[in-house]
């Protein structure tokens, strides 16, 4: 996804002529599973499957939650989970624990790179990993000094320290960040 759409979600905040209010941006969404297991975005008589995708800032993770169509529409943005009701913020956070899985990278032992793609072996705290990202895809600092890096198929990998990596892994992953 590219950073323009984040940008375009958090200008919908500031738009008067949209008719949207802060506070009232989820005030008539419920949020509800399918018997199937989906999540459903519920608004008046509009019912539509969703899923769910997390906006910057990465240190805000109960903040700005898009809530997409099988289109990638965006159907909701969702400025605080706290401003849905008791349900359907329980739903919002199964949601997001399922889609946001994030592996912490704690050691990176090659990153070798072929025509398109780079091909990454690491060790995580859930055991060893080997992904794909594509050359032109660079790991991104975040704020407070930690990297994320997204492979081709959309999973992310957060390095929350940096600094506290093994140098050779230090010297692996500084040559990649952007």
């Amino acid at each position: 996804m590219k950073p323009t759409v984040y940008v375009e979600s958090l200008k919908l905040l500031e738009r008067e002529d949209l008719g949207i209010a802060r506070g009232r941006l989820t005030s008539d969404l419920r949020l509800e599973r399918r018997a199937d297991g989906r999540l459903v975005a519920v608004r008046g008589d509009d019912v539509r499957a969703v899923t769910v995708r997390r906006l910057f800032p990465w240190s805000q993770p109960g903040q700005y939650i898009s809530l997409r169509d099988d289109e990638e529409n965006e159907v909701a943005l969702v400025r605080r989970v706290a401003d849905l009701d008791v349900d359907s913020a329980r739903m919002l956070e199964v949601a997001l624990a399922e889609a946001g899985f994030v592996l912490e990278i704690t050691r990176i032992i090659d990153i070798d790179e072929e025509i398109e793609i780079r091909n990454w072996s690491v060790q995580t705290r859930q055991g060893s990993r080997t992904f794909q990202t594509k050359l032109d895809d660079w790991p991104r600092e975040l704020p407070g000094g930690g990297v994320l890096v997204q492979d081709v198929s959309g999973d992310l990998y957060v390095v929350p320290e940096p600094d506290a990596l093994d140098s050779a892994s230090q010297k692996l992953l500084w040559a990649y960040v952007d």
